[in-house]
């Protein structure tokens, strides 16, 4: 029995596909979710997503959030979420260079802790893509 995995964000419902396993960044350490898992409620980080249907494994990238599993069910709710077959090499790049750089100047500004806390998380969020495009090839 398969799982459905559902991605959701503030703006709408990403991923909402049946699946064979989900491997995902917890602030535990990586979680490897199969048919039939125990309920969790885990805090979602930054970083790749792999999905396995059959032979076929999809890569997607996410930002923090938290994930439930319940029965055969996985919801992430997240603040970011994007396939990363649908960008091109050139957009995750730009992204990486403009969240390095705006983190780079928050640290140096008087800027409060949460407002850095969100430009590291924007940073983590575009090396993610990178890793997961990089994993793809």
């Amino acid at each position: 029995m398969p799982l459905l995995l559902e991605i959701v964000t503030p703006d709408a419902k990403v991923f909402s596909e049946t699946v064979d396993e989900v491997g995902l960044p917890t602030s535990e350490g990586r979680m490897h979710i199969l048919p039939h898992h125990v309920p969790v409620i885990a805090k979602l980080k930054a970083g790749e997503i792999k999905v396995h249907r059959g032979n076929d494994i999809e890569m997607l990238a996410v930002g923090s959030g938290f994930i439930e599993v319940y029965g055969d069910k996985v919801s992430i709710l997240t603040d970011q979420a994007i396939n990363v077959e649908k960008i091109d090499d050139t957009e995750i790049e730009e992204a990486v260079k403009r969240a390095k750089e705006a983190l780079e100047e928050g640290k140096k500004s008087n800027i409060d802790a949460a407002e850095i806390d969100r430009l590291e998380a924007e940073a983590r969020f575009a090396f993610a893509k990178q890793i997961a495009r990089a994993k793809r090839r």
